[in-house]
């Protein structure tokens, strides 16, 4: 897929900001922010990261937003409470240093991840054979970014469906997102492996199949970052193959069997 990377710079950074705040999409964006395929969501990750805009800025305008835009309320609430998971995973990191190396919840330091090298490698390069998976990892190789519902997605399917540490894809977030953020980065690992604080628990898995009929239900987003599926109709990205055959050739089997 055609990938363009972000402007840089903190003039590009309040135009992001002014565009997110102005053009309607904050005032949608508790309805549309699961949403992967478009743009739903701020595109202010990097700039919160590298210190191109102020988050006190940015919370006050969006409350100045909400203050002028009753019926939008909502919706601002919702993304404040984004802000607020930032500066949570900040004040963890501080108060517990050790979560850098193990898993914040002490019942799970030790926990075996019985995973192989292939299935992390399948991972990464974005052919498990799970298509809102694979896009995932693609447009994050790509362009430096992911979706944050793809994130959580492709993160509790490398720790609970392949079994793989979640050390590992911590680190490769890291090594590839242009948002990289220590403490965001390892506590949104960590709540998604089941190990961190106000985590997932362990039972809670997000099904790729469910997840992608909900919020990629015409297959947009997969095909935007999986070009090869772009005639395979949408409804059969949504469920395992039936047949036992490839969606297209070349493209891989799923890798696991997500009900077992």
């Amino acid at each position: 897929a055609d990938a363009q990377l972000l402007p840089s710079g903190e003039r590009a950074a309040r135009d992001r900001m002014k565009h997110f705040i102005e053009s309607g999409i904050l005032a949608r964006y508790g309805e549309n922010r699961n949403l992967p395929a478009g743009q739903h969501g701020s595109c202010l990750s990097q700039d919160l990261r590298f210190g191109l805009i102020s988050i006190r800025e940015l919370y006050q305008r969006c409350q100045d937003y909400a203050a002028a835009h009753p019926a939008a309320a909502g919706s601002v609430l919702t993304y404040v409470k984004e802000l607020a998971w930032r500066e949570f995973y900040m004040a963890i990191l501080h108060f517990y240093p050790e979560v850098f190396e193990h898993e914040f919840n002490p019942d799970w330091r030790g926990l075996e991840w019985p995973s192989t090298d292939a299935d992390f490698q399948a991972w990464a390069e974005g052919r498990t054979g799970f298509p809102i998976v694979d896009a995932g990892m693609r447009q994050l190789v790509t362009t430096g970014l992911m979706h944050n519902r793809v994130r959580m997605i492709v993160a509790m399917f490398l720790t609970k469906d392949l079994h793989c540490d979640w050390r590992q894809g911590e680190q490769f977030f890291h090594q590839h997102l242009i948002d990289a953020e220590i403490a965001s980065n390892n506590g949104g690992w960590q709540w998604s492996a089941g190990t961190g604080a106000d985590a997932a628990p362990y039972f809670r898995i997000q099904n790729p199949w469910t997840q992608t009929l909900r919020y990629d239900p015409e297959g947009e987003f997969i095909k935007q970052w999986l070009p090869e599926l772009k005639d395979v109709p949408a409804a059969r990205l949504c469920e395992a193959p039936s047949d036992g055959r490839p969606l297209v050739p070349g493209y891989p089997l799923p890798i696991v069997d997500h009900s077992t």
